[in-house]
């Protein structure tokens, strides 16, 4: 990860494309950037109002005087009011999912992306300075250039570009931190990063350099799951195959990397990097791989016959558990006092969405094939249900479908439970208000729906055997691809210690004490 190799020397590569230090201007750029301005200054302006507000807090507890108490708790209100609004308008800005889908994937679910972390400008130039005076009795304005150049790379990383380059561009930065950490550590006076919160835009401010890289890998994390989303710079979409591959590595690499913060970094300041968010945001992540997997299967394996339909059903089910229990972590303390009510809600319809999905493929797998009377297809779909072992009532047991009757008493069951699942899904849908403003994916909704009960409607007109509509089976979740998080390989990116001209890093460490006898014996 710090661009060492494994005896722990440092990696210098011959030569350094300085070139590719460049973010993107987000005022002009592309509607993302706009988005990612527009929250720039949202977060500025719950700074201003928290500032103000905790002015306030001050001389309410220090005034004795009661008519100036009763003042300041009138602007102590004003000020939680605005703080309120502000925070709402940056969780709609949250809610705002469209703009970072593909124009080609009107026909797919939209897909949940991340937000970058925003920094202020750092004085990084007179901390080091001293410090370079101080630790290793040297002039620190003879290292200006470098100084100069650590400015110019961390304004860089203020505005990423939203694919891989910004990807290798935050990386390299993170590399680049090795060294910085080695060369000053935490130690130089009057160093402060200042980041706010991705989710709430309150600002939060460290001296530790741990805190600097811990936000920026954030950011990585962030960038891949909007590159899993719109699939930048790749030629293919969610529409082909070869989209929905980058896009699953995309989502993978993001929990991977949302989980390497969640192991390598304690006690962190802001609320997107506690625990309890990042174990959440993995989870979210790994969802959305998983339905991705699921369009992949749709796209290349489904085919008219039992057995992929069985799989289908499976495929789908995996999806709507994952879903489940993603929602569950969302709902759940602290957490949702803090993420957009709108994730919630998309957690929970396509909760439903794909729940509906398994049981519709799962009619279809035993009414429309023509292979429905094969043994071994019967049997799979015998399997696909879970056990009722344990219930007593013999006649309750899910049997195997022999005759067209008892096929077609399981499918509508099947397509019945589909239905209250697609309505509960519309109900949700429409119970956010940030999720009715998402018409593609209402109109998905719908047009399922409205194809189940099409289906459905027909079976209630050929049935004239009057049979009894029974409870549907639970389907068991299963996928023929495993997932699992993918940590990006830092090593992969090389960098230059910037600081290189103070010495060799092995003795010019900001841990050791420097004297003549340390460099001479070195």
């Amino acid at each position: 990860m710090n661009g060492v190799t494994t005896n722990g020397t440092p990696v210098t590569p011959k030569s350094e494309d300085k070139s590719k230090r460049k973010g993107s201007d987000p005022l002009i750029s592309t509607a993302r950037g706009k988005l990612q301005s527009r929250r720039s200054k949202l977060n500025d302006q719950i700074n201003r109002e928290l500032r103000m507000r905790n002015g306030a807090e001050n001389l309410f507890r220090a005034t004795g005087n009661k008519r100036l108490k009763e003042l300041v708790a009138v602007e102590l209100s004003f000020f939680n009011s605005n703080i309120q609004l502000l925070k709402e308008e940056l969780s709609d800005l949250n809610s705002n999912v469209i703009v970072y889908q593909h124009e080609n994937c009107t026909s797919n679910v939209p897909m949940i992306p991340l937000g970058l972390k925003e920094t202020t400008e750092c004085d990084i130039e007179i901390p080091i300075k001293d410090f370079i005076l101080e630790h290793y009795s040297e002039d620190g304005s003879v290292y200006q250039t470098e100084i100069d150049e650590l400015l110019l790379f961390r304004k860089a990383i203020r505005t990423p570009q939203r694919n891989e380059e910004g990807v290798e561009l935050l990386t390299e930065y993170v590399n680049q931190l090795y060294y910085v950490e080695k060369r000053f550590s935490d130690k130089m006076t009057g160093l402060h990063f200042h980041w706010y919160d991705s989710l709430t835009g309150v600002p939060n401010t460290q001296k530790t350099i741990g805190f600097e890289k811990g936000s920026v890998l954030f950011n990585i994390g962030a960038l891949y799951t909007q590159i899993g989303c719109k699939q930048i710079g790749c030629k293919q979409d969610r529409t082909k195959e070869s989209g929905i591959e980058s896009a699953i590595k995309s989502f993978q690499l993001a929990a991977g990397t949302l989980g390497y913060i969640h192991n390598h970094f304690t006690n962190p300041p802001s609320m997107d990097m506690q625990p309890e968010s990042l174990t959440m945001l993995v989870q979210l992540m790994m969802c959305q791989a998983q339905e991705c997997v699921f369009e992949r299967f749709v796209m290349k394996d489904l085919q008219d016959g039992m057995v992929p339909y069985i799989k289908a059903a499976q495929e789908a089910m995996m999806v709507s558990v994952y879903y489940e229990e993603t929602a569950l972590l969302m709902s759940s303390d602290p957490v949702k006092d803090y993420i957009p009510y709108s994730w919630i809600s998309m957690a929970q319809v396509k909760h439903e969405y794909f729940k509906a999905l398994a049981h519709h493929n799962m009619a279809c797998a035993i009414l429309d094939p023509n292979d429905v009377e094969d043994e071994y297809s019967l049997q799979y779909f015998l399997s696909a249900h879970l056990s009722t072992e344990e219930d007593t009532n013999e006649n309750s047991k899910m049997k195997i479908p022999r005759s067209p009757e008892e096929r077609l008493q399981i499918g509508k069951a099947h397509l019945k439970e589909s239905l209250n699942c697609y309505e509960e899904a519309l109900r949700l849908h429409d119970l956010c208000k940030q999720l009715r403003k998402i018409d593609t994916f209402l109109d998905i909704l719908k047009t399922s729906h409205d194809e189940c009960l099409k289906k459905f409607s027909e079976l209630e007109e050929e049935d004239n055997f009057n049979l009894d509509l029974v409870l549907s089976q639970t389907i068991v979740p299963r996928s023929e691809r495993t997932l699992e998080t993918l940590t990006p390989d830092f090593k992969s990116v090389k960098v230059k210690d910037i600081f290189a001209r103070l010495g060799p890093i092995a003795i010019f460490d900001a841990n050791n004490e420097l004297s003549t006898d340390t460099i001479l014996n070195f």
